[in-house]
């Protein structure tokens, strides 16, 4: 196998499994990028994307000050190019991470990005819940936390693993820029030792990586969405 590989793909073999620039190295780094962006950002984009639902005139907490700020911090990071974002908010990554470059410093400037996209992916989800199945829980008494979590939340459960399996997908694409940074991953690999060195048997290997992650996401996220929501009839 070894020796095959490094016939047809000698650049690709060249590269190895371990090291800085190893495969093995490569994909870690991209599931290191998505995974823990993934949990910030996915925090902090369904915290907003609750309170855009529930302070948006007529909601159950209906507040014009707390609806608009939330809007506006939402559509001004979706306005702001990723690429720009790593650079504009670098001292604020130092600050966090106490370094602007490398894997975990990419990790700031990802979550950053892929929030607001996520808080509007989750607006639009909780928007879709039936508007009678709220005022029933409400003429039932139940309280705005009984709102939140047993309503929004339980019924439109399906529709929050569909768009968030569409904000992982996009958080890989987002790993492949982060490479500006020297963050790594296969977007790096991809552009550093394929792209840019023409080798394009490495640029070739490190895009069917991505794409098989990325099946691998939409397959697990379609699978589960559609657990949940025969669960839930």
């Amino acid at each position: 196998m070894t020796s095959l590989l490094a016939k047809y793909l000698p650049n690709v073999a060249n590269l190895g499994w371990g090291g800085d620039t190893g495969w093995g190295t490569s994909i870690w780094q991209t599931i290191y990028m998505t995974f823990w962006p993934a949990i910030f950002g996915g925090i902090l984009g369904l915290i907003f994307g609750v309170v855009l639902v529930i302070t948006k005139p007529g909601g159950i907490l209906e507040n014009r000050f707390w609806f608009g700020f939330c809007d506006k911090v939402v559509s001004l990071f979706r306005a702001v190019p990723f690429i720009i974002l790593l650079a504009f908010i670098a001292p604020f990554t130092q600050l966090i991470v106490g370094t602007q470059i490398g894997t975990t410093a990419a990790l700031v400037p990802l979550s950053l990005g892929v929030f607001p996209f996520y808080a509007r992916q989750v607006q639009v989800a909780l928007e879709s819940v039936n508007e009678g199945k709220i005022e029933a829980a409400e003429a039932l008494g139940a309280t705005n936390r009984d709102i939140i979590f047993d309503v929004y939340l339980r019924e439109a459960r399906s529709e929050l693993v569909r768009v968030s399996t569409v904000t992982l997908i996009s958080l890989v694409g987002l790993t492949a820029m982060a490479g500006a940074i020297g963050a790594g991953g296969l977007g790096n690999t991809a552009i550093a030792y394929g792209y840019n060195r023409f080798n394009n048997d490495v640029t070739i290997v490190a895009t069917i990586l991505v794409l098989l992650l990325v099946v691998i996401i939409q397959l697990v996220g379609d699978w589960l969405a559609q657990r949940l929501n025969h669960q839930s009839r």
